[in-house]
């Protein structure tokens, strides 16, 4: 049977209106709109024109391809539609996975974003008084009772930093709280307000990048403050810092190296030994802890990474920290310290320019009153850290089995999860990881189709093997694995 030539193929094409007007169309016409399937329909149309041509589409492959242009109509729909901002199962063990969003919001914070989001709200009012009012002041009460605790020193009127016998920042009047869109933005806000056209001065050792190439170099040029480094990148001593104070300096800078370590031949002044500098030589000292948690960390096994507390009570003027990593809240940056340093900030006119929304606002509010009520495990960030070895080995042996006797070779073997999103570099948790492999495909194909599954399942490829951590999924989860692990195999 002679075979026909591309022009009697492109005439058996239907036309945009009369793909439009078949049933099965006016069907997805009647859910996504007119204009959508429309310009959908005109899409497919237009990749078959394009088959034709290059002669991938003969005459029978073409009977398919119209039988089933409702089918690619839909599917472009999808694609078009869709939400590209997906949730997806985090299977890899990293509890502030950058990439993935960072710290999950506990439930009560998604419900109070949907609260003050729906309708209007008292973002900017005063409902006893009747009048414009200040944004910031629904977490500065919480901030202010998290960071004040009642462990005042009788007879000074504070909190005694400690290592030094005078009294530092924090009666409960003398802590303010500022929140902007993420830590950089802090440290931003912080330099252009306290040192814009004098020097700060920071060790080697701390001149960090953070991810997305960001360095704090970079970050005190565009705040107009000039960079004073002292000491080397492996030791500086507090005479370090005091030797390059002169007339010009207006701040001490500490970073905290919190997404890496430097091991061996070191040494770093400590927290202490500059409190007591600064105080000496009439200078602010601020310490960029970049994670910033709000409890001690030592009980979830987790060492190296000081509170926002703790430093306030030892004597730093300013911290700024972020909202997203160890807090366990929405993206933010947050600047904690003396009152009259945060109101100068407060009045500058970047901190408009960097502030936050009411989403953020609502959703921070609602995590800092889960640590006000010492509900720590309302927030996924600290529950997962808290989650036993044996608890998630429990929970893979139950996926374990219903994968059983598929195409999976399935093992539990020990392993270790991460904090992650640049915190804790050197602390690590005991888990018991799910290593898969399965008959007829790679490490990186099984890996590729997790990815690609309904959710997203998110795994680790360590040794050729692909890993799974529940640490980071949550239990209601588990299902969802298994569903996706079945039909991967099918």
């Amino acid at each position: 049977m002679k075979s026909i030539g591309k022009a009697e193929l492109f005439r058996r094409l239907p036309s945009v209106d009369e793909i439009v007007r078949t049933p099965a169309v006016g069907e997805l016409t009647a859910v996504s709109g007119s204009a959508a399937v429309t310009d959908a329909a005109r899409g497919v149309l237009g990749r078959m024109r394009d088959e034709i041509a290059s002669g991938l589409l003969d005459e029978q492959a073409l009977d398919l391809a119209l039988s089933g242009i409702p089918s690619a109509i839909e599917q472009q729909l999808r694609r078009t539609l869709g939400y590209s901002l997906r949730g997806v199962i985090n299977a890899t063990g990293v509890i502030l996975h950058t990439n993935l969003g960072r710290a999950p919001l506990a439930v009560t914070a998604i419900e109070h974003i949907r609260n003050a989001s729906a309708g209007y709200s008292n973002l900017e009012f005063e409902l006893e008084a009747g009048e414009r009012g200040k944004r910031d002041v629904h977490v500065e009460r919480l901030f202010r009772k998290l960071l004040s605790e009642d462990d005042t020193v009788a007879g000074t009127g504070g909190l005694r930093p400690a290592g030094t016998a005078e009294a530092a920042v924090a009666t409960r009047a003398d802590v303010s709280t500022i929140t902007v869109n993420n830590n950089a933005a802090a440290v931003l806000l912080a330099l252009n307000s306290l040192a814009e056209s004098g020097e700060v001065v920071v060790s080697r050792g701390e001149l960090v990048e953070i991810g997305g190439s960001f360095r704090i170099p970079d970050v005190m040029t565009k705040s107009g403050a000039i960079l004073c480094e002292v000491g080397t990148t492996n030791r500086t001593r507090v005479a370090d810092y005091e030797r390059a104070i002169n007339e010009r300096t207006r701040l001490l800078l500490r970073v905290h190296r919190s997404n890496f370590e430097i091991t061996g031949f070191t040494e770093q002044a400590s927290i202490e030994e500059l409190v007591e500098l600064a105080r000496r030589r009439g200078l602010p000292l601020m310490e960029d802890l970049g994670s910033g948690a709000l409890v001690n960390l030592q009980a979830f096994g987790i060492s190296g990474e000081p509170s926002v507390l703790d430093r306030l009570r030892t004597g730093v003027d300013v911290v700024t920290y972020s909202g997203d990593k160890l807090l366990g809240g929405p993206q933010a940056g947050l600047i904690s310290g003396r009152r009259e340093l945060v109101s100068r900030m407060r009045s500058n006119s970047l901190f408009r320019a960097l502030r936050v929304d009411k989403l953020t606002y609502a959703a921070l509010e609602a995590t800092l009153l889960a640590y006000v009520k010492r509900d720590h495990d309302a927030i996924p960030t600290l529950r997962m850290m808290r989650r036993t070895k044996e608890e998630i080995g429990q929970r893979a042996q139950a996926i374990a089995r219903q994968v059983s006797g598929s195409k999976w070779n399935v093992e539990l073997i020990d392993g270790e999860s991460v904090i992650g999103g640049g915190a804790a570099p050197s602390s690590v948790l005991p888990t018991r990881l799910l290593s898969l492999r399965c008959e007829g495909l790679g490490a990186d194909e099984v890996a590729t189709r997790l990815r690609a599954s309904d959710p997203p399942v998110i795994p680790r490829v360590e040794d050729g093997r692909v890993l799974l951590d529940l640490r980071t999924v949550f239990p209601a989860q588990d299902e969802m694995i298994a569903a996706v692990l079945h039909r991967i195999s099918a």
